[in-house]
């Protein structure tokens, strides 16, 4: 039960969600997540830090980069299946477009300046 508890309590954040939904699309770094979101560094790791410790995400770090991605392993039975259930869900949301605009947009920016 407490591994269920951790997950649903992890999801249970608007900010959580979006962040999920974003991962969706790739890898991101915490820099573009706080892009994104509008919210500073400190905000942003708090709540990758929630969904990594229910199993979520993974972090990968490069440096003094910090670099988040989808779990792709179970660390518990419940972490996959929310996640499935996570793709399927909220992909018309008014939030998540704009998220998602947002990221492409910025990815393009990215890619202009020549990084």
């Amino acid at each position: 039960m407490r591994d269920f508890l951790a997950i649903t309590k992890a999801l249970s954040d608007e900010t959580r969600i979006r962040i999920m939904k974003l991962l969706e699309h790739g890898e991101l770094c915490v820099c573009e997540l706080m892009e994104v979101l509008g919210m500073g560094q400190s905000t942003v790791s708090k709540h990758l830090g929630i969904l990594h410790s229910a199993g979520l995400v993974e972090r990968r770090k490069e440096g003094t980069w910090s670099y988040y991605r989808l779990a792709e392993e179970a660390v518990n039975k419940y972490n996959l299946l929310f996640r499935e259930v996570m793709r399927q869900v909220l992909n018309d949301d008014k939030q998540v477009k704009e998220d998602l605009r947002t990221l492409s947009k910025l990815k393009r920016k990215i890619i202009t300046c020549g990084k």
